[in-house]
């Protein structure tokens, strides 16, 4: 399979931790033969991964399009933020907008996709309700409109937690034991999954993300904590807005265990605002990670064949 090219776009504000101009990192897959090289695939990874969690839905895509994977702020290859509390969805969505806008400087650029795991979808949401964002399409990988309260609990007893690790095997063992949501893998797709995830440092191997993600993270929960159900109704009411506001095809997957998206809300967004395509996953949770064939053709024959 072929290698992406690791490219980066430098964006004015907020400041990087050097305190220069931060760059967000992303993963340039070309079209391969007969694809189009106009038609871009961007594809946004969830709260704690990175862009190269979607390498095996890359490189089934290429046959059909470009495919452009995000290091979302403070992951991966991508600058850590001076201010931790830079690091939410407002944010990302700006940093994810000049992207759009670099990549449609290029004539050739067409037609964009959105696919987004979890946090990604949250993000394709708000960048999809803006005009000048022009998405094509949009996959949202296990995530809605109403984000339940365990799985927010679930993912916060994890993240920002920066532990050391002796050797490789012991961090992808790891990342094993807080990832059982996503399913069945093979040896090898786990592996695949999980190096990509770790850096060097300190003589061993940690996490490839800023420990100071999880800052905002654990203000909002407990904020909601704090004032209740008001404030999550609330923010539950916005997204819903968002969502309905929305008119492009929409392919929604759903882990069938998912403790994150209910079957009611997934069963919802099948019936107002886009409409969403519906497809569950027998056997996986929280998220399904676009690596089984089953879960990648259904993201191919949405994006390229669904009429």
């Amino acid at each position: 399979m072929p290698s992406p090219a690791l490219k980066y776009l430098e964006l004015p504000s907020p400041a990087a931790t050097s305190g220069s101009p931060r760059r967000l990192a992303w993963w340039d897959w070309a079209a391969q033969a007969s694809g189009d090289s106009g038609h871009v695939v961007v594809c946004v990874h969830g709260l704690s991964r990175q862009g190269r969690d979607f390498d095996a839905l890359a490189g089934v895509l290429t046959a059909h399009a470009r495919v452009v994977c995000v290091d979302v702020a403070g992951r991966g290859h991508s600058d850590w933020l001076a201010d931790p509390m830079g690091y939410q969805i407002p944010q990302y969505g700006a940093d994810l907008m000049a992207l759009l806008l670099h990549l449609r400087a290029d004539p050739a650029v067409r037609h964009i996709d959105w696919v987004g795991t979890s946090m990604g979808g949250l993000m394709g949401l708000g960048v999809a309700a803006q005009a000048n964002a022009g998405l094509r399409r949009l996959v949202l990988n296990d995530v809605g409109p109403n984000v339940r309260w365990e799985a927010l609990l679930r993912i916060g007893t994890y993240l920002g937690q920066n532990p050391l690790f002796a050797t490789q095997d012991e961090a992808v063992a790891y990342l094993a034991s807080i990832s059982t949501g996503f399913g069945p893998h093979t040896p090898a797709q786990w592996q695949a999954l999980s190096l990509p995830m770790l850096r060097a440092a300190d003589g061993g191997w940690r996490l490839h993300y800023d420990p100071a993600i999880a800052v905002p993270f654990r203000a909002l929960v407990g904020l909601a904590e704090e004032q209740g159900q008001a404030a999550a109704a609330a923010s539950e009411s916005a997204l819903w807005a968002l969502y309905d506001s929305l008119s492009l095809p929409t392919l929604l997957l759903r882990g069938a265990e998912s403790d994150l998206l209910t079957a009611e809300t997934a069963q919802a967004m099948t019936q107002r605002g886009p409409h969403a395509l519906r497809v569950d996953f027998a056997g996986v949770g929280h998220a399904p990670t676009l690596v089984a064939a089953d879960q990648i053709e259904a993201v191919r024959r949405f994006l390229f064949e669904a009429t």
